[in-house]
């Protein structure tokens, strides 16, 4: 039976709020120019490179290749940036002579965002391990990765069973099962650039169950970062044809500051009718995946009027030219998928894809999951090269730690001042700890599996 339209937009809904995840790694050496000699990303020295395996250690892993699957919504929802970062990867990693020798064959698991739990139990029968991928409904395929023994190195994650479960290395700063991700910006917000706005803030959030828990997650850390939600509305996730309704509201009760959860296309539909009433709110928190070019010219003449804000953690900005690991990222994508966008989701797929290769090519040519899972582990201060700031992989439960905050303008997104003490970035603040009872990510005991059955 075919899931009704609207359903399904509802729970798709999650896969627009969710995000963000550094350090520039400014000192770093330079790279060799990307092409078929290149071994080294940033400060990685000989990320891939040749050799002779001989063995088939592992599922997914003979002596000529290793096969990865990817995960994505790209049938649903038409953005195929995760298969184009794993494009980008493998046709740079396989040039290079691949994992020892052993070429990346990157399996695109599509759910088409209904099909979570299919996709997972092809990938349980013939991936080796997940990398740089995501799924908006991915809490419905962990149970099944886990029974399967199916390490992942995701790009995103999006529903709470699935945040930090485990077999799961997270390259990016961006995934935190018990801290608020942006608890610094609300703060610097409330107590530094807008004070005044404290005491009146709004929040729009897609009407999706999934998204919801986003919502009370928000309440609870805006609360304790010092503000006070004055306005609380839902939408429907299959959008609004006229947001002057809300917008009303918003001016009628005085919001000053608003978190917006959910398209940023219908952010931009709800500010052109703010922009259009004469009402500027201090700042607007757009979240994190509004950080792209399309979300600027949708905004038209709200690009200047309002303050749109986006925390984008610990990854280095795209416009951080200076910075050698992400003007590699660049050129890669310009030599080998020159028509693909480089997004957040991909800057943070290819981290995992980097780490992946890290940590296989230790592994020689017994190429097992529990070698790729524990090498990757023991990286305690993991960069993507320069990509983001420093993330312990060996910490199953972190903490946000730096931040970075970029504002829209019409000439495109330039950095806010946060006064930064590291970089671009503002590091050292107390993090939040959610104190509300939400779900809790799954384990191997919830299977009846331990890490001693990995292999």
């Amino acid at each position: 039976m075919k899931p009704h339209r609207k359903a399904i937009a509802v729970l798709a809904m999650t896969l627009l709020v969710t995000g963000c995840g550094g350090r520039s790694g400014s000192g770093a050496e330079e790279s060799a120019a990307p092409g078929v000699t290149s071994t080294t990303f940033g400060d990685l020295k000989s990320v891939c490179g040749p050799g002779t395996p001989a063995s088939a250690p592992a599922q997914g892993v003979t002596a000529e290749a290793v096969q990865v699957g990817v995960f994505t919504d790209m049938g649903f929802t038409k953005k195929p940036e995760l298969v184009d970062a794993a494009k980008v990867f493998t046709s740079w990693c396989n040039a290079a002579g691949g994992i020892n020798g052993r070429e990346v064959v990157a399996e695109t698991r599509d759910t088409k965002m209904m099909e979570v739990r299919q996709r997972m139990l092809e990938s349980c029968r013939e991936d080796f391990v997940l990398v740089g991928g995501s799924a908006s409904l991915d809490g419905l395929g962990v149970k099944d990765r886990l029974s399967c023994l199916l390490p992942e190195f995701p790009a995103q994650l999006s529903q709470p069973e699935n945040l930090q479960a485990d077999l799961q290395v997270n390259a990016s700063p961006s995934t935190f099962a018990h801290y608020e991700p942006y608890f610094s910006l609300r703060e610097w917000l409330f107590k530094e650039a807008y004070p005044q706005s404290a005491g009146a803030v709004g929040i729009i959030n897609g009407d999706s169950p999934v998204t919801k828990v986003l919502g009370a997650k928000a309440v609870e850390s805006l609360t304790a970062a010092g503000g006070t939600v004055t306005y609380n509305e839902l939408y429907p996730a299959t959008g609004v044809s006229d947001w002057t309704p809300y917008a009303q509201a918003i001016k009628s009760k005085g919001v000053r500051g608003l978190l917006f959860l959910g398209s940023y296309a219908q952010l931009a539909k709800l500010e052109d009718v703010l922009t259009g009433m004469d009402y500027k709110l201090d700042w607007i928190d757009a979240n994190n995946n509004s950080y792209n070019k399309q979300f600027l010219q949708l905004l038209g003449r709200s690009a200047e009027y309002q303050n749109n804000i986006v925390d984008i953690g610990g990854v280095v900005p795209f416009e951080q030219q200076s910075v050698p690991a992400m003007r590699q990222l660049q050129e890669l994508y310009r030599q080998y998928a020159p028509d693909a966008e480089l997004t957040m989701p991909a800057l943070r797929a290819f981290s995992s894809w980097l780490l992946f290769a890290k940590a296989a090519g230790s592994c020689g040519d017994e190429l097992t999951r529990k070698c790729l899972v524990d090498a990757a582990s023991k990286e305690t201060a993991w960069t993507g090269g320069g990509l983001h700031t420093a993330n312990d992989l060996s910490d199953k439960d972190p903490a946000p730690s730096c931040f970075t905050a970029l504002q829209a303008t019409s000439q495109g997104w330039k950095q806010a001042d946060i006064k930064p003490n590291e970089d671009v970035f503002r590091c050292g603040g107390a993090p939040y700890r959610y104190t509300g009872n939400y779900p809790a990510p799954m384990t191997l005991a919830d299977v009846g599996k331990s890490m001693s059955d990995l292999k």
